[in-house]
């Protein structure tokens, strides 16, 4: 087709355009600071801490000691390179030892058949008035007594902190210094529905490895997680902590935190990768670091897991190696660490896992025909898809899957790739209303992570590998991204052959039947020939705003 004159300059405009509103948006974006869930309109300028008063300081030393006084010792910067230098023969030795995996050849050399279930569990049994043998007989102790955040609620601090809190959320994305200020230890509030205290599971759980994965994560956030984990989590099933550490060079991650985690002998282990590898890899090389557990928990590296949390989550595993399961996802606020339900759902609260057309998160309320399967209010439900930062997993059935596929790494729908391949391969995918995790969302104002350009992912590669004819309706929907290049993929298309993964339609007929009638099905473009100036405009102006809102739900460090 020849190219006329006036559509070159009817194009390069509308790319002025384009440009002209990304730095408007751009501009937008960084002067904003309250968080999505903010709780802080509904609370009274009275709860506000004022430095100088003691009787309404939260703040007061009186009451608590802050865990490090701001300013941060977190902005301090460590060359990397020259830690590279330092391992470099190191890593020269182990790869001639054969110890570094090949993350590419990995699904080949990995199982060509799913293994059969070894051991037969009971199923948890609910004992109306009964407490659970699980369930703690007496109150957690508080971090502090009295302290600022504790029992989950919200820790609000006054004008005083406010350069100080801006430069702490343009730094990681969280209000550090209110952080910093509330126990590591601190209690939470429990939002389980009432039926979750009676139920009673198995003696013998499953172990777990933890694995969370991190770059230049500020200091308190990071180690809540940890903290959370070790206080809320029975020894006896707590194999180990896995930390990778993707390329950070922050100084308060490195001996720092080396010397910090030597108090549990052994059960926290620091990993650094070599080289910035993106959230998803990083995830991967945290599996094959997890030797110890027989089942792989993946946390953020901000969050805060709730009261009797793993029980709910484990049992469907012991019962069912092929099961992945999925806690329900709470709301911690990065301003002031209130811990709320997340919104949305059915009157219950409880919501499956979905995606529109253009394969953005969308979570819908759980259907009567889900309710129907079910005998009891809280027991697990099936999920088409889960948001990708919080699941557990049998270790040998997530190596059999394959792990994340090579191609993904900073975002690019890695939660849609991973819950169709345990769907579509003969797992499943349950979300555990009685396993509870609070999760901080990055507020607005951080300035981010920009990975390098070496890494990066195509969110076609999910569609061109998983969907089958359905992914023209992600075409129609986003046809800018016809031109985006994903790969070889003819691995990945081998091992839905090996292993007789079901079709998508299948899929979309037998698990996913619900999505259709929240988002209908885009009519398919036809002809993909000349676009007019305004079509042209809108697509790429849809496509920032979708690129741009999946990175931030789906990109945490």
């Amino acid at each position: 087709m020849r190219l006329k004159p006036g559509f070159l300059l009817r194009s390069l405009l509308v790319l002025a355009t384009f440009l002209a509103l990304l730095i408007l948006w751009s501009s937008f974006s960084s002067g904003r600071t309250e968080p999505p869930h903010s709780p802080l309109a509904r609370e009274e300028n009275a709860n506000l801490a004022q430095p100088g008063k003691p009787e309404n300081n939260l703040a007061s030393k009186n009451e608590f000691q802050p865990v490090v006084p701001w300013p941060r010792v977190e902005g301090v910067e460590v060359d990397l390179e020259s830690i590279r230098r330092k391992n470099k023969v190191q890593n020269e030795q182990d790869r001639l030892d054969g110890k570094v995996n090949n993350q590419q050849n990995i699904m080949q050399r990995q199982f060509l058949t799913f293994k059969p279930q070894k051991h037969v569990y009971p199923d948890p049994v609910l004992r109306t008035g009964v407490l659970g043998n699980f369930e703690s007989k007496e109150p957690e102790p508080q971090g502090v007594v009295g302290g600022p955040g504790e029992g989950g609620k919200p820790f609000i601090l006054g004008s005083d902190y406010k350069d100080s809190i801006q430069a702490s959320i343009k730094e990681f994305g969280f209000n550090m210094v209110a952080s910093d200020m509330i126990s590591l230890d601190r209690t939470v509030n429990d939002l389980r529905h009432e039926e979750c205290k009676y139920w009673h599971y198995d003696e013998n759980l499953l172990t777990s490895s933890v694995i969370i994965v991190f770059h230049n994560e500020g200091w308190s956030t990071l180690m809540r997680t940890v903290h959370s984990v070790i206080k809320r989590t029975p020894r006896k099933y707590l194999a180990e902590i896995v930390m990778i550490d993707d390329y950070s060079n922050k100084e308060h991650l490195k001996s720092r935190l080396d010397n910090y985690v030597k108090q549990w002998n052994g059960l926290v282990k620091v990993f650094r990768n070599e080289r910035r590898e993106g959230l998803i890899q990083a995830r991967s090389i945290g599996a094959q670091k997890a030797k110890v557990g027989q089942v792989l928990i993946y946390l953020d590296a901000h969050c805060e897991v709730g009261i009797n949390w793993y029980a709910p989550l484990i049992a469907p595993i012991a019962k069912d190696r092929t099961a992945c399961t999925v806690p329900l996802i709470d709301v911690i606020d990065g301003n002031n660490y209130h811990i709320i339900p997340q919104g949305g759902g059915d009157e219950d609260g409880y919501a499956r896992g979905a995606w529109d057309w253009s394969m953005l998160w969308k979570r819908v309320p759980l259907t009567k025909r889900e309710k129907d399967i079910r005998k009891t209010k809280t027991e697990p439900y099936r999920s088409p898809a889960m948001a990708g930062g919080l699941f557990a997993i049998e270790r040998d059935f997530f190596f059999e899957l394959g792990l994340y596929d090579p191609g993904l790494q900073i975002w690019g729908g890695e939660n849609f790739e991973i819950s169709y391949k345990i769907w579509q391969c003969g797992g499943k995918l349950l979300f555990t209303p009685c396993s509870r995790v609070g999760h901080i969302y990055r507020l607005h104002g951080w300035q981010g992570n920009p990975p390098p350009v070496y890494v990066g992912s195509s969110p076609t590669l999910v569609v061109e590998v998983w969907w089958d004819e359905y992914k023209d309706y992600f075409y129609a929907s986003r046809p800018e991204t016809k031109a985006l290049a994903y790969g070889d993929i003819s691995e990945l298309k081998k091992f839905r052959e090996d292993h007789n993964c079901k079709s998508f339609k299948w899929f979309m007929e037998e698990i996913a039947y619900d999505i259709p009638a929240h988002y209908p099905l885009p009519p398919k473009n036809v002809d993909w020939g000349e676009v007019s100036t305004a079509s042209f405009l809108f697509y790429m102006w849809n496509s920032f705003i979708i690129g741009n809102q999946l990175y931030s739900t789906t990109h945490d460090v």
